[in-house]
């Protein structure tokens, strides 16, 4: 039989061995997950190197150069300014200098644009400055403003009667708005103030269009009692002002946005030029009203 004094000494050796077990089966459990970690961040990091849009469109073009797979990549949301950025920036020549191929996505949604931004797998891009400022993209990936559309408010617009903001008065109008979701005046603002009164596709009769210039065609034509838009300089000579109703006063304006990971000045320059060129193209006024940043001639 054991001695107590044996006994004690027993217990400590193996409450010693036990902890240092344990000590190692930690240590091995931390360098393990460590590693495990390491792997999937660096698997995810490759996979972020294309990411494909939730419902957006491609459109690409080569350039002569040879021995750079180096792609620039564009983000946008309207399909007229992809059409006008593929035949500007595919016969740039600081493009063909540094890249071998554009690439330019059109999103469909909010989620798209998320994606992209947060990513951080885009050259160039005209969104919100709320999206690139809530995932830090200026900090993060290098996105710099070089030019900028002015913000804008929302509207319901009327013929003969100034619109009310409640829901009895808003059941049973016909109300067009847009058929695409990244529209803040023509889509999210609307639908926001609807959700908001309790109104829905369900008991108010919403007509989609592809523009703000059908939703204006329809209006003056008595196909919808309301429509949801900006406010355009032409309107005062088909509408009254006295028949809009704000919705937001100050909706922000869209801006276009660089990657500068380096300070390639070049391409600054050019790209200001290319938007600026595209602005000046565009058939809606509101994208011919744009503002250059400072630092080209």
């Amino acid at each position: 039989m054991k001695s107590p004094y044996e006994s004690l000494i027993h217990l400590v050796v193996f409450l010693t061995n036990l902890r240092i077990v344990a000590t190692g089966r930690w240590i091995i459990f931390i360098i393990a997950a460590t590693i495990c970690g390491a792997v999937t961040y660096f698997q995810n990091l490759v996979s972020y190197n294309y990411i494909a849009p939730q419902t957006g469109q491609h459109l690409t073009c080569t350039t002569d150069l040879v021995g750079n797979p180096d792609i620039f990549s564009v983000y946008v949301t309207d399909g007229r300014i992809a059409e006008m950025a593929r035949e500007k920036l595919c016969s740039d020549q600081i493009i063909k200098r540094q890249y071998s191929e554009v690439k330019i996505t059109i999103g469909q949604s909010d989620y798209d644009t998320f994606r992209y931004i947060n990513h951080g797998v885009v050259d160039l891009a005209l969104v919100k400055s709320n999206v690139v400022d809530a995932f830090g993209a200026d900090q993060i990936y290098g996105l710099t403003e070089i030019a900028s559309h002015p913000d804008y408010s929302a509207f319901f617009i009327a013929l003969r009667e100034r619109p009310e903001l409640n829901k009895e008065y808003l059941l049973g109008k016909r109300i067009g708005l847009l058929d695409y979701p990244s529209s803040r005046s023509g889509h999210i603002v609307p639908k926001t103030i609807m959700q908001n009164l309790g109104l829905s596709d369900s008991n108010v009769d919403i007509i989609y269009y592809s523009s703000h210039q059908e939703l204006r065609r329809a209006l003056l034509a008595g196909d919808i009692d309301i429509i949801s838009s900006y406010w355009a300089e032409d309107d005062n000579k088909k509408f009254s002002r006295n028949y809009a109703t704000p919705l937001q006063e100050s909706v922000s304006g869209m801006k276009w946005y660089l990657k500068m990971q380096t300070q390639n000045t070049d391409l600054f320059c050019a790209m200001q030029s290319v938007v600026h060129d595209i602005a000046m193209s565009h058939p809606r006024p509101y994208y011919k009203t744009i503002t250059l940043e400072e630092g080209c001639n």
